[in-house]
């Protein structure tokens, strides 16, 4: 065991996830293996504690609230939602693009009159702004 290095111990462990991403049914996540795990542990080592070691879901990206509920019951603590996130920011810049196309062909000229400007359209802070209200969506959906 690890204890002389510390009693808190933090494991990335695989219970049917994966990184990228994959059609919806394609992953099958398998949480109870944490909760074997934890049980496992407990009685190797004598704990008294029912969750003696952190859990760390890699390839979260796409997973359903009830397995992430089920994971986080069993002692997940951190959960890595990178191709979400990157889905969200991106779908976030072509919402803006979408949105705003018209005052996005060119520097003057838009909707508005022919000589208007489109500055504030295609200002990277504009859509770059929007990008990041996507994924603190999607971060608060997390």
């Amino acid at each position: 065991a690890l204890q002389p290095i510390s009693p808190m111990y933090t494991i990335a462990a695989a219970f049917g996830n994966v990184h990228g991403v994959y059609q919806p049914g394609n992953v099958q996540l398998e949480p109870e293996i944490l909760g074997a795990a934890q049980k496992y542990i407990k009685e190797k080592e004598g704990l008294d504690t029912d969750k003696p070691v952190f859990f760390v879901f890699h390839g979260g990206s796409g997973s359903s609230a009830e397995d992430i509920r089920k994971a986080i019951s069993y002692g997940v603590i951190k959960m890595n939602i990178d191709t979400d996130t990157q889905w969200s920011y991106w779908e976030g810049v072509k919402e803006y693009i979408t949105k705003n196309h018209d005052y996005l062909q060119g520097q003057i000229g838009n909707p508005e009159g022919e000589e208007k400007p489109n500055k504030k359209y295609y200002d990277p802070r504009m859509w770059i702004r929007e990008a990041e209200n996507y994924t603190v969506k999607r971060l608060v959906e997390a």
